[in-house]
């Protein structure tokens, strides 16, 4: 029997990101764990509206959305832990700019440049919705036919209820080797 656990947030574990963006010239980046998926070639980032970068975002209207590995967690978790108006993040990545000029941080095997289509607010937060134009991916996690390989890649997911970092698990099979015969 389920047990009513109240109004819990349950779609996690998610990808954890570190977003990019310039602010009065200099790049800032902040750990995020609230995204999702909007279309083939569009996201949502959620912040919290303080989190100082949110300024640049919306100057700007371009952002990099830079998945976080175990291999640069410890940078990752340390861009959430200290804020922009408190502190100069600009040299905590190495980071190329990308074509529309957002920050693509150099440690990042799987970086993607978006630029902002709208914002809606709700409550505390600023949710931008973001087309995907640029997406850039170290080689060694693509498979033969150029797609990212998340075996190889293996992005740090969130889970907000224990608020805990988790690894990927292994691939259970295709979408379509699940299907049922009706």
């Amino acid at each position: 029997m389920k047990k009513n656990i109240g109004n819990r947030f349950a779609f996690y574990p998610t990808p954890v990101i570190v977003a990019g963006a310039f602010v009065d010239g200099k790049p800032d980046f902040t750990l995020v764990a609230h995204i999702g998926i909007v279309s083939h070639d569009a996201a949502l980032i959620s912040l919290n509206k303080a989190h100082y970068i949110n300024r640049g975002i919306k100057q700007n209207k371009v952002l990099s959305v830079n998945i976080v590995d175990e291999s640069w967690l410890g940078q990752a978790a340390a861009a959430g832990g200290i804020s922009g108006q408190n502190a100069d993040k600009s040299s905590l990545f190495h980071y190329t700019r990308g074509a529309s000029n957002a920050p693509i941080i150099d440690e990042a095997k799987l970086s993607m440049e978006c630029v902002v289509e709208d914002v809606y607010e709700i409550g505390a937060f600023e949710n931008f919705i973001v087309k995907v134009v640029n997406t850039f991916a170290e080689e060694s996690i693509l498979t033969e036919s150029g797609k990212p390989d998340y075996q190889k890649f293996k992005p740090v997911l969130f889970e907000m209820p224990n608020y805990t970092f988790l690894k990927t698990g292994d691939t259970l099979g295709g979408c379509k080797s699940f299907l049922k015969k009706i």
